[in-house]
C-alpha cells in the first residue's frame, strides 16, 4: 500500500525509501536516482542545504559571496534569471514548475534584502561571470547595469577576480558566507550537484580568510566598474 500510494503521487517518497528503492533497481549515483528525485521534491530543484541557508541570508547583516560564471543570484535581474531557468528545463535538469519556482523564490530573496537597516554586502565575481553571455546582448547589457548600480549603493563592495591572477584564487567553488547579528558565521559552498551548510568555526573561520585573501588579489570596486562598463560596451 505504501509504494501504491508513492506511485500514484498520494504521499510523497522519504529518503529511506528512495535509497532503498535505488538499491533494488541499481540506480544510486546515476541521473535516474530515487534520492536525487527525492531531495528535488523536497527541496524543489535546490541543492541540499540552500532552503536553511536562505533563512540566515535574510537576517544576516553582512553577506559575502563569491561566485563563478554567472552573476550572483541576489544581483541577478529578473531576465536573467528566467534565461538560466529555462535552459535548466530544456536540459531536463528540472521542471518548468520548478523554473517557475526557482524564479519566484530569487524575487523573494531580493525582496527580503530591501529593508530600512540593509545588510552590508560584499561580492567577488570571477571574471566569468561578465564574460560570459547569458540570454543575448540584451538581457547582458541589462544585467551589466544592474551591477554598475549595485556597486553604487552605500552598503556594497563590488570587485571583479580577474583571470590573470592565476593560481592566487582561493575558490574553486561558489562560496557564500553569512554573518549573524551575534557575529557568528556560517558557511555555505555548493559543487555541481551538492550544497553544503557550515556553522562550526573551526572549518568556517579558514573560509572567512580565504575570502579576504581573494579581495586582497582581486580588482578594487572602482577597476572593477570600469572592466564591467568595458564588457557593456561590447554588448551594444
Amino acid at each position: 500500500m505504501h509504494i501504491s500510494a508513492i506511485e500514484t503521487g498520494r504521499k510523497p517518497p522519504t529518503l529511506r525509501f528512495s535509497r532503498s528503492a535505488d538499491q533494488a533497481f541499481g540506480t544510486g549515483g546515476t541521473a535516474d536516482a530515487f534520492e536525487r528525485e527525492y531531495r528535488e521534491i523536497k527541496h524543489g530543484a535546490m541543492l541540499e542545504g540552500f532552503p536553511e541557508y536562505v533563512k540566515y541570508e535574510s537576517r544576516a547583516v553582512e553577506i559575502r559571496l563569491y561566485e563563478i560564471g554567472i552573476v550572483p543570484g541576489l544581483l541577478q535581474t529578473p531576465e536573467y534569471a528566467r534565461v538560466l531557468a529555462d535552459s535548466a528545463v530544456r536540459r531536463g535538469a528540472i521542471t518548468p514548475e520548478q523554473a517557475d519556482q526557482r524564479v519566484a523564490f530569487l524575487a523573494k530573496r531580493q525582496a527580503d534584502l530591501v529593508r530600512p537597516h540593509p545588510p552590508m554586502m560584499f561580492v567577488t565575481m570571477d571574471e566569468s561571470c561578465i564574460r560570459r553571455t547569458v540570454g543575448g546582448p540584451g538581457v547582458m547589457r541589462d544585467q551589466l547595469t544592474r551591477l554598475i548600480e549595485f556597486a553604487q549603493l552605500p552598503n556594497t563592495l563590488l570587485q571583479v577576480a580577474p583571470y590573470d591572477i592565476g593560481e592566487r584564487r582561493t575558490f574553486d567553488l561558489p562560496v557564500y558566507l553569512l554573518t549573524s547579528p551575534d557575529r557568528s558565521v556560517i558557511c555555505y559552498a555548493e559543487s555541481q550537484a551538492q550544497g553544503n551548510l557550515d556553522r562550526e568555526s573551526a572549518s568556517v573561520l579558514p573560509m572567512l580568510t580565504a575570502y579576504h585573501q581573494l579581495q586582497a588579489e582581486a580588482l578594487s570596486q572602482r577597476a572593477s566598474v570600469a572592466m564591467i562598463e568595458q564588457v557593456r560596451r561590447g554588448t551594444q
